[in-house]
């Protein structure tokens, strides 16, 4: 199993709302190689998270950001099928 097969199959409900909030288009992320991901605004409390997320291909830059600028971030496809089974009732 990979580490981001291991993420999906154990999201924590904060994952969860993460990925809910960048599906809401309410998030900005960072490109960089431990991007930082921004709601609303504010910085996310748990960039660890984040990133984990950005690393297993949930979530992604809509834009190329420029060193120190934001971008708006987005569900990937994957992130997109994550969050609509997290959805469904077990």
């Amino acid at each position: 199993m990979t580490d981001s097969t291991h993420l999906i199959s154990d999201l924590s409900k904060r994952d969860v709302a993460l990925l809910r909030a960048v599906a809401a288009g309410r998030a900005q992320m960072s490109q960089s190689c431990e991007p930082d991901l921004f709601i609303d605004g504010m910085a996310s409390c748990d960039q660890t998270a984040a990133r984990c997320l950005a690393h297993a291909g949930l979530i992604e830059p809509v834009l190329p950001a420029v060193a120190g600028s934001l971008t708006r971030a987005r569900l990937t496809l994957l992130g997109a099928s994550v969050l609509a089974q997290q959805a469904m009732p077990a």
